[in-house]
């Protein structure tokens, strides 16, 4: 595993005034980044263990304390990432019975970089048979003319349990976002329960009007899936009228899932709805 230091090195300064190449749009620009993190979980019978751990490019993994049977696994930024023309990759498996905790140490943040070719994150969940896969980031903000395609990937086993949170802030401080698009797809049992595609930033139509962010730059998603989850329940609005964002809480047809989306000013008025709405999805 290269040091912090060394993958600092690796990508050479990026030059904000220089022109773009139009012909890097599909092969990338030689000081694109292509890096792929591995986290496998598994069940001695005691605890969980993490029999891999492979850092790679800019996600330099730790493994964290923690009490009980579960493992917790902190991702740690170990370059600017990710860059237009990046291509990056995260894939975490949890093993039968394994239980799994992964999170960043910091924001994400996504950023030009020096070809006009978006950025590629994509990043794959896979719990089997009695796992439980807990994926709770810190925010990922899309800066003024960053390009990123994120995708989340998610398998999971019949009797297995995950809790995804993402949230996303649309732009720094006084500044436009960049171009972000996220989709999310999830099989539980072999069978389709979520595909969902978002786009915000132009030239992404209408993303800002009263029918989807209404003003706000943070936007978030909470998905719980578990076998005891009692779906049988109308959907639930939270903080409808307020000015701090409000979120709604709705079962998913075709397995015992329950999701949550939510719209805010603040990243910490996002937190605070997402975590209501965890709340209410696990009946406290």
């Amino acid at each position: 595993m290269s040091s912090a230091s060394q993958l600092a090195e690796s990508r050479a300064p990026f030059d904000p005034a220089a022109p773009a190449a139009g012909t890097e749009e599909t092969c990338g620009h030689p000081n694109s980044v292509r890096a792929t993190a591995r986290i496998r979980a598994t069940y001695n019978g005691r605890v969980t263990t993490l029999p891999q751990l492979r850092s790679d490019g800019p996600f330099h993994l730790r493994r964290m304390r923690t009490s009980g049977k579960a493992a917790r696994v902190g991702i740690i930024g170990a370059m600017s990432a990710p860059l237009g023309g990046d291509r990056l990759a995260l894939d975490i498996t949890a093993e039968d019975r394994a239980e799994l905790d992964v999170t960043t140490a910091a924001a994400t943040l996504a950023l030009r970089g020096p070809t006009t070719a978006p950025a590629t994150y994509d990043v794959r969940l896979t719990a089997e048979e009695h796992a439980r896969l807990r994926w709770l980031p810190q925010p990922l903000i899309s800066a003024a003319d960053s390009n990123l395609h994120q995708t989340y990937t998610v398998k999971l086993a019949a009797s297995s349990r995950l809790l995804l949170r993402e949230e996303q802030i649309l732009g720094r401080a006084n500044e436009k976002p960049g171009h972000l698009v996220s989709r999310i797809r999830v099989h539980h049992a072999g069978r389709p329960l979520l595909d969902q595609h978002t786009a915000y930033g132009d030239p992404a139509p209408g993303w800002d009007g009263p029918a989807i962010l209404h003003g706000h730059r943070a936007v978030g998603q909470l998905l719980v899936v578990a076998p005891e989850l009692d779906v049988r329940r109308a959907p639930v609005l939270l903080r409808e009228g307020t000015k701090d964002g409000c979120a709604v809480l709705a079962p998913l047809a075709g397995g015992p899932a329950l999701l949550a989306t939510a719209v805010a000013p603040t990243p910490s008025a996002l937190r605070e709805l997402l975590d209501e709405a965890l709340r209410h999805a696990l009946g406290e």
